[in-house]
């Protein structure tokens, strides 16, 4: 924006987002990728287990035994990097 001499608005169109954003931007330039706070509630080895104990069991199921989210849940397992498919 300085190097143009673009106004808030003018790099707002340009780039096809808000005004907030641009504001955001010049404030803090560097992104917020990183997080003040653990992954996640629920236990690695703990899952390690479950999944290698109840390898069919549905994300409900494990989120239920967990008293996490479905979407925890799921989070949790990819991270792990389980995948299992089920055989029909």
């Amino acid at each position: 924006m300085k190097e143009q001499g673009l106004t808030i608005p003018e790099a707002a169109e340009r780039f096809g987002v808000g005004t907030a954003s641009v504001s955001r931007w010049q404030k803090n330039p560097d992104s917020a990728f990183t997080r003040n706070r653990p992954a996640s509630k629920i236990d690695k080895d703990a899952l390690a287990k479950d999944l290698t104990k109840h390898p069919d069991g549905f994300l409900y199921e494990r989120a239920a035994r967990f008293s996490a989210g479905v979407s925890g849940m799921c989070s949790a397992v990819k991270r792990l990097g389980f995948s299992h498919k089920k055989k029909v």
